[in-house]
């Protein structure tokens, strides 16, 4: 199924441009390294149409937000736009505070996004208009379920629809879709959540693959989405086999990134489509 996303990437490494926060933005750049892309960090607004131009795709990501960051995430989305760019949002704890929800709608106001990436609660503030989140994380009362999978599969595809980009939303059941079509995801690992910066890292991944695949962002996503899922379980397994523990499972995933392959994928992916 992703046997031809994982070639082009591998044919053709993606320049990745990240305007992303300050807490998880090396291990973004070390994933999009071991994933086979290149990046670049650039947020001040005098440079980044400059960079986005050369670059093959372009992530947003509010995690620690400013003012001064959200006139240059404008600006490099609009730039993206103008040339044809993926680009992926990833709206780190949108209804959180009254700042982040607002910042989120005059992206979505501004920039037409290709993909948006984030956890249920920071999905459904994006088509409620408000929401809840702890902290940065999912409000468990939202959580993506057996028994609620298939309205959450018909809700994404609406917000596709609506919003004009792949929808990801991303859990201990991951479900990625346009409007015509939705995958879900069942790889990963609970000790995922363990460490910080395991969603930030898979939007960068996004954003490799989707640059990589411009032509192919359903699948690209959702390659990103099950790749992730199964470095964290290969993660894991080395954790256990060393009595490791969460340092060192970071660096477990990101090794399992650097050492994946289509092959690898395809026998480990937990994929089915709605």
């Amino acid at each position: 199924m992703f046997e031809k996303i994982l070639t082009t990437i591998s044919n053709q490494p993606p320049l990745v441009h990240s305007i992303t926060n300050y807490v998880t933005v090396n291990d973004c750049a070390n994933i999009v390294l071991a994933c086979g892309g290149a990046p670049i960090m650039a947020d001040d607004i005098n440079e980044v149409e400059e960079i986005i131009a050369i670059c093959n795709a372009l992530v947003i990501n509010i995690g620690t937000l400013n003012e001064r960051t959200v006139a240059a995430m404008i600006k490099a989305g609009k730039k993206a736009n103008s040339l044809g760019r993926p680009v992926i949002l990833d709206p780190v704890g949108a209804g959180a505070s009254t700042l982040r929800t607002n910042t989120v709608f005059k992206l979505l106001k501004e920039v037409q996004f290709s993909v948006i990436r984030g956890n249920v609660s920071e999905i459904k503030t994006i088509d409620q208009g408000s929401g809840t989140t702890k902290g940065v994380d999912a409000d468990i009362s939202d959580a993506v379920n057996e028994e609620n999978l298939d309205q959450m599969v018909v809700f994404a595809k609406a917000l596709s629809a609506k919003t004009g980009a792949v929808i990801a939303i991303t859990g201990a059941i991951d479900i990625v879709a346009d409007r015509h079509k939705a995958l879900v995801i069942r790889n990963g690992h609970p000790m995922m959540s363990r460490i910080t910066g395991t969603g930030c890292m898979l939007t960068t991944v996004i954003g490799s693959y989707c640059g990589a695949n411009p032509d192919e962002l359903l699948l690209a996503t959702a390659a990103a989405v099950s790749c992730l899922g199964l470095c964290g379980e290969r993660a894991f397994a080395k954790v256990q086999a060393h009595e490791a523990g969460t340092a060192s499972f970071r660096t477990y995933l990101i090794d399992a990134m650097s050492r994946m392959d289509s092959q690898t994928l395809e026998g480990g992916m937990k994929v089915e489509t709605r």
